[in-house]
């Protein structure tokens, strides 16, 4: 159901006029209310359509099978190449338009074995997840004592002397993804430049049961690498206390983990073009391709993937032409810096930013759809206020102005 009605918001959004306002005033102009307010029956057979007819349950299915089928999708991975080249040849079944592949340079990252370990004052196995675009260790691994610490400024006060050749362990307190997650990236290089042998992590999560997540790092190009990763909640905070009841502890780190040469990938995109403005106004729906190695990608992000692909395919399949083209995006490389997207601004902005409408990309979580986060001035915030009107029955959705999908970020900016 909620894939489904993801699907189907995408499809209304991106299928409805969408026209800039007078911007010396925030009221729509003159009759464009009207005009949204005629699309209701055509919104209301998408949402029949897809919640609850014939197309009901085909987003999930699909997103099912895809998952199965090719598993985790790392950048740089034969799954991931093997998905796209999937996805590809789907839309070219369901009859989209100039479905093509566009190829990025894009980080080659490997795992490796991993483990990690408390040794003193007790034996204890430390769940941990490497993270991306780590160095690993040496062959026989890293045993060193700990320096346990809650924050930067709290780290500020050790010297040098003190954390050479230790392992810095970061136990934060979660404060949202966005300020806590700058430990992640940040941490490696912070406690390298006074000599730390490697960092460990609490996970970026409120909570955990045993569970570590990884991400990407951010390494300064003007200092050591070290290895660096994820340790859980219950760990992580379990040492920053025993450290600060003065007791010595020693963990054993090993990571195979390597960064290979830069690999080629690729965007894939799908449209269905637009019977006014075929060329000149497209409206992108987005979700990345590529996900870590250690789950099957489905909340992160295929299924964002998926409800982007559907509603271009279940409009196509419903017979509805858009005014404006919809070109569906699956980015690669989301997960290494946004690379792929990095470079398909690169290689589109100059010339075509002034096409692009609209951007959407599903990258929260396939979670119960609450609402929508925005970015855009205040003329367009009125209309898509408006165009929220239209879906009957979720009077409580949300329309909040902020900080939008990672992907995307980048032409939010321009």
């Amino acid at each position: 159901m909620k894939l489904e009605f993801l699907s189907a918001l995408c499809a209304i959004l991106v299928s409805i006029k969408l026209t800039t306002a007078d911007p010396n005033e925030c009221e729509l102009p003159h009759g464009l209310r009207e005009e949204i307010a005629q699309y209701q029956p055509v919104v209301d057979s998408i949402f029949q359509h897809i919640v609850s007819g014939e197309y009901a349950g085909k987003t999930w299915q699909s997103l099912l099978e895809f998952t199965d089928r090719f598993g985790p999708r790392l950048t740089g991975s034969k799954q991931l190449e093997d998905a796209i080249d999937f996805a590809v040849q789907e839309m070219i079944a369901e009859g989209l338009d100039n479905v093509h592949t566009e190829e990025a340079i894009v980080s080659h990252w490997q795992r490796g074995r991993e483990w990690a370990e408390l040794v003193e004052p007790f034996q204890k196995n430390l769940p941990m997840l490497g993270l991306g675009k780590s160095v690993g260790t040496a062959p026989e691994g890293i045993r060193a004592e700990v320096i346990a610490v809650e924050s930067f400024e709290e780290f500020e006060n050790f010297t040098a002397d003190q954390v050479e050749g230790k392992i810095v362990v970061f136990a934060p307190a979660w404060v949202g993804y966005g300020p806590t997650g700058r430990y992640r990236y940040d941490s490696p290089s912070v406690a390298a430049k006074k000599g730390a042998a490697a960092v460990l992590i609490r996970s970026m999560t409120p909570f955990s049961i045993g569970t570590p997540h990884t991400g990407t790092l951010a390494y300064d190009p003007e200092v050591r690498r070290i290895p660096a990763a994820a340790i859980t909640v219950e760990d992580a905070m379990l040492l920053l206390r025993k450290y600060r009841r003065g007791d010595k502890m020693v963990i054993h780190l090993k990571m195979d983990a390597m960064n290979l040469d830069p690999t080629i990938s690729r965007n894939t995109i799908g449209e269905l073009e637009g019977h006014t403005f075929k060329n000149t106004s497209v409206v992108v729906v987005s979700g990345h391709m590529d996900s870590w190695d250690v789950g099957t990608g489905a909340s992160d992000d295929a299924g964002g993937v998926f409800v982007s692909w559907k509603a271009v395919t279940f409009l196509k399949a419903m017979g509805l032409r858009p005014r404006r083209t919809i070109r569906a995006i699956y980015w690669t490389a989301e997960e290494q810096y946004l690379e792929g997207a990095s470079e398909y601004e690169r290689q589109h902005s100059e010339d075509e930013k002034n096409e692009f409408n609209v951007f959407f990309e599903s990258d929260s979580g396939t979670f119960e759809p609450t609402g929508l986060d925005f970015s855009g001035n205040s003329d367009a915030q009125c209309i898509f206020a408006e165009i929220a009107k239209l879906m009957t029955g979720y009077d409580e959705f949300t329309f909040t102005e902020g900080s939008v999908g990672s992907d995307i970020g980048n032409w939010v900016r321009r």
